[in-house]
């Protein structure tokens, strides 16, 4: 089993290694591209994002119906078109395409479904936690791999990296991955709006939102600003990266650790909300390129901080019948804080309102806060095993106080239910 924990994760990774290898530099080899100019390489920053949170949903209904396996299949084939059509894209607009089509093949919420189709939830933590670490090291990695490539091969070396590792990914998936794990219920169809107002999952959408959002201004005002600003040489941008990384890494380590088995996943969500909050308000008031330093470190913390559990955390706010297409959701509110990202990046740095975009977005991060205190704490859900032969009034059992789901898997059948609501104890003695 860890062995397609280990292969989903690197698909996985791999796509978010599409978004970020690029985000380094981007903003300024775009530049030189015919026809650019600064809003174009914003939504060239956000184009990606846009087209992934369009297609997440549609990718997750689409896994419930023909299979997980061919709906990744399917996504990566798209992506791999899009990434050669960059490759030796020498306008901004077929560059633009190029970008459009990468994020067409939105299968990061299939990937995530189908591992927590193999997973018990109690385990699932710990699946989700090696998912955000691949996605964690794919950040890291980017960091550092993108300004060498580029500045050595040019920005289209980037692309032609991401090609081979989805094509490696092709291969892992029908090699390692086994067949999907059929799950069986008794849960009516839950209405697609539903799924969006309920509050956990809002708020862990809100979440993703946000934390893409920060995350692609930030990728594109850091190298700009350093280069342009602070006379920092672009060559060298990767150690700036990798010293950020280093911070990341601890932290990251920190929260999958603490996050799940120490049932801090909430407050450790509030924690790298106050790091992004303090990151921009640094960039703010950065005026010396040591304490601009200092601030770029404090968002790779903040970021790092939300990897490995985020995906964990949604997941657990829906029920079995459900998790394509919440993770579907959650993923498109994700994709589109990108896009949001790059677009706004894009127009304040084209009209010189930096200062302005990063106070807006610390008065946006502190209403994020007090929401996310709202949250329910993921760490209440607890499950019962039972053997698969159990004798079981499934109808009356999902009517009790507290019971959350109820469903088959190969192994098991699971009671799903809220700790604060009711008790194993109390519901063993109903079964």
């Amino acid at each position: 089993m860890l062995n397609t924990i280990l292969a989903l994760s690197f698909i996985v990774g791999t796509r978010f290694f599409g978004l970020f290898i690029v985000l380094p530099v981007l903003s300024l080899y775009a530049l030189k591209l015919e026809g650019s100019n600064e809003f174009l390489v914003g939504l060239l920053v956000g184009i990606y994002a846009l087209m992934q949170m369009i297609f997440q949903v549609p990718f997750g209904i689409l896994s419930d119906k023909i299979g997980r396996k061919k709906t990744l299949l399917f996504g990566l084939i798209i992506f791999i078109i899009g990434s050669l059509i960059c490759s030796f894209a020498n306008d901004i607009y077929t560059m633009l395409f190029g970008r459009m089509l990468q994020g067409a093949g939105a299968i990061g919420a299939v990937a995530t479904a189908m591992i927590s189709d193999f997973i018990n939830e109690e385990n699932r933590a710990k699946a989700m936690a090696i998912m955000g670490s691949f996605i964690g090291i794919s950040f890291a990695a980017s960091m550092v791999i993108s300004p060498l490539m580029s500045a050595k091969w040019g920005l289209s070396s980037l692309f032609d990296l991401s090609t081979f590792l989805t094509l490696l990914c092709i291969i892992l998936l029908y090699t390692i991955v086994p067949k999907e794990n059929k799950l069986i219920h008794e849960n009516e169809k839950t209405p697609f709006f539903h799924l969006i107002k309920q509050k956990n999952l809002t708020l862990m959408n809100i979440t993703n939102f946000m934390q893409k959002m920060l995350m692609s201004i930030a990728f594109l005002i850091i190298p700009i600003i350093l280069v342009k600003h602070f006379n920092f040489e672009q060559n060298k941008l990767w150690i700036i990266y990798t010293i950020s990384m280093i911070a990341g890494f601890i932290a990251m380590g920190f929260a999958g650790s603490l996050g799940e088995r120490k049932n801090l996943s909430k407050q450790i969500l509030l924690i790298g909300v106050f790091f992004f909050i303090l990151s921009y308000l640094c960039f703010t008031f950065s005026y010396s390129l040591n304490f601009f330093i200092f601030s770029v470190i404090i968002f790779f913390i903040g970021f790092n901080l939300h990897e490995p559990i985020m995906q964990s955390c949604a997941s657990k706010f829906c029920k079995v019948h459900e998790k394509g297409v919440a993770l579907g959701i959650f993923n498109s509110f994700g994709y589109g804080g990108s896009f949001i990202g790059g677009i706004l990046g894009g127009l304040f740095l084209h009209f010189e309102k930096l200062e302005l975009l990063t106070i807006i977005l610390v008065v946006l991060s502190v209403f994020w806060f007090i929401l996310l205190l709202f949250l329910k704490n993921p760490a209440e859900f607890k499950n019962i095993y039972l053997n698969l032969n159990t004798p079981l009034n499934w109808e009356k059992l999902l009517n009790t106080k507290g019971v959350i789901d109820i469903y088959k898997n190969s192994k098991n059948l699971v009671i799903k239910f809220d700790n604060k609501l009711t008790s194993k104890e109390e519901l063993e003695a109903k079964i």
